[in-house]
């Protein structure tokens, strides 16, 4: 990367409160030192208590967004967010096809308020057409049972046998993210082809404000992955990276719901 600024590119949905999507997502590329572009899949209208309404992108527009960026644009690696339906799954499925770079998959599918950011009709799409192109998928608990029709793992080693599940409908590693599990540790782990296995701890900080983990935690990947670090590091660093923006996250008084973490933690208070 000597003489090169590293570029991420995030294909996803916008959140108008900030705290997740395409906005999140830009201010973890940022402040983990790495230029973000975009491509908009849908704009949510969306706070910290609830999206109200969504509106997709016509999917000719969003590939036009991503055939635009690739056509100038020397990214590095991909963040894939919210797709939302089946024609948008189509669109970035085609247009990434001859990429040859890291894609980091957020299989995004609820919103922290509990609305729903993924049509029924699209999951199978994007088992079919969005696995197989990840570098790496990065599912919650909640997200790799509905991927695998299962129940959700309850221990880290089953955690582990869900990843390599997933593993078998494409994706080259896969990341399991155990926030949503219950007691005082969240432990994730990551299985992979050339990756792991890592298992990765934290105590668990009681705060509401945790909208946008997801989209932070998969980003900051990306944002490492485009500056060539491989994917072992690439989590670690995006690990303590979201951990360090959870921890004061209280700090920041944004709405009356689940606020955000904080991004530029290392910045401002």
């Amino acid at each position: 990367m000597t003489g090169k600024t590293p570029i991420a590119l995030s294909i996803a949905g916008s959140d108008s409160g900030g705290g997740a999507g395409i906005q999140a997502d830009l201010k973890a590329f940022s402040a983990n030192g790495v230029y973000g572009a975009s491509v908009i899949t849908a704009i949510t209208a969306q706070n910290t208590q609830a999206v109200s309404a969504v509106h997709e992108v016509p999917a000719d527009v969003v590939a036009a967004q991503i055939e635009t960026v690739l056509a100038d644009l020397p990214v590095n690696a991909i963040k894939l967010g919210m797709l939302f339906s089946p024609r948008i799954i189509d669109a970035v499925a085609a247009q990434l096809a001859d990429f040859q770079g890291p894609i980091v998959v957020d299989p995004v599918m609820i919103a922290k308020s509990g609305d729903a950011l993924l049509q029924e009709a699209a999951i199978n799409a994007m088992r079919e057409k969005i696995l197989p192109l990840a570098t790496v998928l990065t599912p919650n608990l909640p997200e790799a049972a509905t991927l695998l029709g299962s129940a959700e793992a309850q221990t880290p080693e089953a955690m582990a046998e869900q990843a390599k599940a997933l593993m078998a409908l494409g994706p080259r590693a896969v990341l399991m993210k155990g926030g949503h599990s219950s007691g005082d540790t969240c432990t994730d782990v990551l299985i992979g082809q050339g990756a792991g296995p890592l298992t990765l701890s934290a105590p668990r900080v009681h705060t509401r404000n945790t909208h946008g983990t997801g989209c932070t935690y998969s980003a900051a990947i990306a944002a490492e992955l485009a500056k060539g670090v491989d994917l072992s590091g690439a989590v670690t660093a995006a690990h303590s990276y979201l951990q360090a923006a959870i921890r004061p996250a209280d700090q920041l008084y944004i709405g009356a719901g689940h606020g955000p973490v904080h991004h530029f933690h290392g910045y401002w208070t």
